[in-house]
C-alpha cells in the first residue's frame, strides 16, 4: 500500500471541516497540547511561560507555536505591560471548531489519526528544511 493510499484510508471518515482543521491548525504536538488546555480553560489569558508550564513544555518551544496559532486565528494576543498574553480566539466559529476537535479526540481511533497526521507533517517539514 502506498503512503498516499494509507493517508487517504486513515483520513477517511473524518468530517471535512475537522480534517481541514487538523491539516492546517494541529500541525504539532505542542499545538495539540495548547489547544486542549485552552479549550478546557476557555477564559485563560496567560504568558508563553505559564502556558508552556501548563503544557509541560519549554517556553522556547512554545513561543513560535503560539505566534503561529495567533496568525492562524486560533489565538489572540494582547500586550500587557510589554508582555504578550495569549488567549483562545473569541471568534465563535473558531471556538466551535476547537470544541468539536477536542470532543472528537475522546475517540481513540480519531487520536491515532491525528498522531499520524502530525508525524507525517513533522517528517515533511524536516524533509523541506
Amino acid at each position: 500500500m502506498k503512503v498516499d493510499e494509507l493517508t487517504s484510508q486513515l483520513m477517511e471518515e473524518i468530517e471535512p471541516d475537522l480534517l481541514d482543521f487538523i491539516r492546517t491548525k494541529v500541525t504539532s504536538f505542542i499545538k495539540w497540547d495548547l489547544i486542549r488546555f485552552l479549550c478546557k480553560n476557555p477564559n485563560t489569558a496567560d504568558t508563553a511561560e505559564r502556558l508552556a508550564r501548563f503544557a509541560g513544555r519549554s517556553p522556547d518551544a512554545v513561543r513560535p507555536e503560539l505566534e503561529e496559532m495567533v496568525q492562524q486565528g486560533l489565538l489572540e494576543v494582547r500586550i500587557i505591560a510589554g508582555i504578550p498574553v495569549y488567549s483562545l480566539s473569541r471568534d465563535k466559529k473558531m471556538r466551535m471548531m476547537v470544541e468539536k476537535f477536542i470532543k472528537a479526540c475522546e475517540d481513540r481511533q480519531f487520536r491515532v489519526k491525528v498522531v499520524y497526521h502530525i508525524m507525517r507533517n513533522l517528517a515533511e517539514t524536516k524533509e523541506g528544511s
